[in-house]
């Protein structure tokens, strides 16, 4: 029996949203991060621009390279933000509240771009 996610994961692949860690290593139960779910959206978002490329975090320097572009966009649209110390914690794990705060925040940017 596949668990009730393989469809989506399935689909989200095909599409380019998701690719894994690769070596066909996925992790569908392992704690995501900030960073992998502003790409997720990112990409799920057909991979827009930013037109603000500088971020004014203390530990910018630590976004892995392929979510550089993502960051730059969710930072930019207000999906993602910093914590009040200047920091922008993307390689730590996202809390439910950050992806809940994140979601609500994609989705309403999205309505404000209809």
């Amino acid at each position: 029996m596949q668990p009730q996610y393989s469809d989506a994961i399935t689909w989200a692949a095909a599409n380019g949203i998701v690719s894994g860690y690769g070596g066909g290593k996925f992790g569908p139960n392992d704690n995501i991060t900030r960073e992998q779910l502003a790409t997720i959206l990112w990409r799920y978002s057909k991979s827009p621009a930013a037109t603000n490329k500088e971020l004014h975090f203390n530990d910018a320097d630590e976004i892995s390279g392929y979510a550089l572009d993502a960051i730059r966009w969710a930072v930019e649209h207000g999906i993602l933000n910093g914590f009040g110390d200047g920091r922008l914690g993307p390689k730590g794990l996202a809390t439910r509240a950050q992806v809940a705060q994140m979601l609500k925040n994609f989705i309403e940017n999205q309505e404000d771009n209809i």
